[in-house]
């Protein structure tokens, strides 16, 4: 691995992900909402800011997300549900990777292997869900799942050695989640990052459109 695009470059997994790959002397391009702009709420600039980019990579990553707008949480109930709060808990978790996923076939490496990993969550998945609760936050990361299994499939029509998956993080100590961990097991970003380095880098061509997580384990739908 050479040359790596992640995105989301400041929050706590993203950073420690790009941390880890320049340890490894991978070169970086890190994009970020605090650092560079990267907006995904404003498509038009976050699509600009993607046009820009020239260089093609063995390695995309996509850390993308929240819980619920800045002064909300996650509902509880059905009743909690607003229209206005849902669109952008969607507008970041399933159209702002959707935004980077129409430049994928340009930027990966087209005849050498390339992975495309992006951050869900095992929240996200239908079959696991026996709880119910945070809605908009699982639907836009079922969403999400969707939406790269879609592209892993035409992906593959072009880019046959790409590699397009979903990763599950579990559930880390950063600002994203540090008032709804509760009595979840959490770990560092910087143990996150080196679990989720350690699946990337046994995945294989087949495992394209999948779900795993941090320990490699597939999540169901």
């Amino acid at each position: 691995m050479e040359n790596a695009l992640i995105i989301g470059a400041s929050g706590g997994i993203g950073g420690a992900l790009a941390d880890a790959l320049e340890a490894r002397r991978v070169s970086v391009t890190a994009l970020s909402r605090s650092v560079d702009g990267f907006d995904v709420e404003q498509p038009d600039r976050a699509d600009a800011m993607l046009d820009q980019i020239t260089d093609r990579y063995d390695l995309i990553v996509v850390a993308l997300g929240i819980l619920a707008p800045p002064g909300q949480a996650p509902e509880k109930s059905l009743s909690a549900m607003d229209h206005s709060a849902m669109a952008r808990v969607f507008a970041v978790n399933a159209v702002g990777p959707a935004i980077v996923a129409r430049h994928l076939p340009r930027l990966l490496q087209r005849d050498t292997r390339a992975v495309v990993a992006v951050l869900s969550a095992r929240v996200g998945s239908i079959g696991d869900n026996e709880i119910g609760g945070w809605h908009s936050y699982r639907a836009s990361k079922a969403a999400l799942n969707q939406i790269l299994r879609g592209a892993a499939i035409e992906l593959k029509r072009t880019h046959p050695a790409s590699i397009c998956v979903a990763l599950h993080p579990g559930t880390v100590r950063t600002a994203f989640t540090e008032n709804y961990a509760a009595r979840h097991k959490t770990v560092s970003a910087i143990k996150a990052a080196t679990d989720l380095m350690h699946v990337v880098d046994g995945l294989l061509p087949q495992q394209t459109g999948g779900f795993y997580d941090y320990s490699g384990n597939e999540v169901p739908w």
